[in-house]
């Protein structure tokens, strides 16, 4: 069965002559028959009585008027919620987001919200290994991370921009006129980081041992802005992303020397999953802040 057959016995219905009907649609008079009787066939029963040249509904035809009346209109509304996806009046997006990518987010959202309010938009906090695994089981359009490493098959990675991995201090600290600090100067500091799944812990600790230095860590803790309230404090210090410290009134940070303390912003989406409209859109307000 489909929607051309149906809207074709929905017009022989409400004129009952299938010339005029045909008229009306634009096509020939045995188009219309023959796809009524295809209909009929399919359906198993007769929708028209046919007494000459003039029609009449049976019991089924006014039956499956009904349904059919509704079918058309799903079908119709169907096509304006798809139209109205693809203009961006409606939708819902979610985004998974590791903390140090939190700034770049609410930049990007606010804008993207403000131009396009009928799209909902659901951000899920995460570090980066949780986020890959809700979007491996498709429960994000996409992921905002800092990803090293091997890069898996399966996504899509592409660069939104480049940070320094940096010494952060309370602004109470001795580091506050510093301009760099090495790995060997960080590992006498009392250190607080990120725990163990953050990819900002792991790169951390694989520059440690790089270069065969062991760091002073004191604390762990899975809770970013608690760990930079630690770090307020001027008892402890930690390793962050530059972009990741927006605070600059209470802590300063000092970009670390050395080989590849360099960190890449990505969006990570699935290769094969369908790519919404309103992710390309909040992609361009990302790269363009």
């Amino acid at each position: 069965m489909e929607l051309r057959q149906i809207r074709y016995f929905l017009k022989a219905k409400e004129l009952l002559n299938f010339t005029e009907a045909a008229n009306h649609l634009f096509i020939s008079q045995s188009t219309l028959s023959q796809q009524i009787k295809q209909l009929e066939d399919e359906l198993g029963i007769p929708l028209f009585n046919r007494i000459g040249k003039r029609i009449t509904l049976t019991e089924a035809g006014a039956v499956f008027s009904e349904y059919a009346e509704k079918s058309l209109l799903k079908s119709q509304e169907g096509f304006l919620a798809l139209r109205d996806l693809k203009d961006l009046k409606t939708g819902e997006l979610t985004i998974g987001v590791t903390y140090g990518m939190r700034s770049t987010l609410i930049e990007a959202l606010i804008r993207f919200s403000v131009q396009y309010p009928g799209v909902k938009v659901n951000i899920v906090f995460g570090t980066t290994s949780e986020l890959i695994e809700k979007l491996t089981h498709l429960e994000l359009d996409f992921a905002l991370t800092f990803a090293e490493g091997n890069k898996e098959k399966i996504f899509n990675y592409t660069p939104l921009f480049t940070s320094p991995m940096t010494l952060v201090a309370s602004k109470k600290s001795d580091f506050k006129n510093k301009e760099s600090i090495t790995l060997k100067e960080i590992t006498d500091l009392p250190l607080a980081l990120p725990t163990k799944g953050y990819s900002t812990t792991k790169f951390v600790t694989e520059a440690f041992e790089s270069n065969n230095l062991s760091p002073n860590i004191l604390i762990e803790i899975n809770d970013i802005p608690t760990l930079l309230e630690l770090t307020k404090s001027g008892n402890w210090f930690t390793i962050l992303a530059q972009t990741t410290v927006t605070e600059k009134d209470d802590l300063i940070t000092v970009p670390i020397k050395g080989k590849n303390m360099i960190r890449t912003a990505m969006l990570i989406s699935l290769k094969d999953a369908y790519e919404k409209k309103a992710m390309t859109v909040f992609y361009t307000f990302l790269v363009t802040q």
